[in-house]
């Protein structure tokens, strides 16, 4: 999957995952794995790339976030994964 110009996900099966790790594989459902953090150009990307999830079949993960410099939503992923995303303006961030 392409997030972006340098930024890529490998989305595979657990069967293949376990070929890439000596270790259990966590239920992401139960346990946090990993967290993905991912910047938007715009709060308005932020909702777009959710609102994108939600309709492929993932969840909200947690309500949106504004901090009034930083923006940010999140997802599951149907393993249960959190994904983040972010936008930040550097213009307003507190002096």
């Amino acid at each position: 999957m392409i997030i972006g110009e340098n930024i890529f996900a490998m989305l595979v099966t657990e069967q293949r995952f376990k070929d890439f790790t000596k270790k259990e594989i966590c239920n992401a459902h139960k346990n946090t794995e990993v967290l993905i953090a991912i910047d938007a150009d715009s709060r308005e990307k932020v909702d777009e790339m959710v609102k994108t999830a939600v309709d492929a079949g993932r969840s909200i993960y947690m309500e949106p976030q504004d901090h009034g410099w930083i923006y940010g939503h999140s997802f599951a992923d149907l393993d249960g994964h959190q994904w983040e995303i972010m936008y930040m303006d550097e213009n307003a961030i507190p002096q």
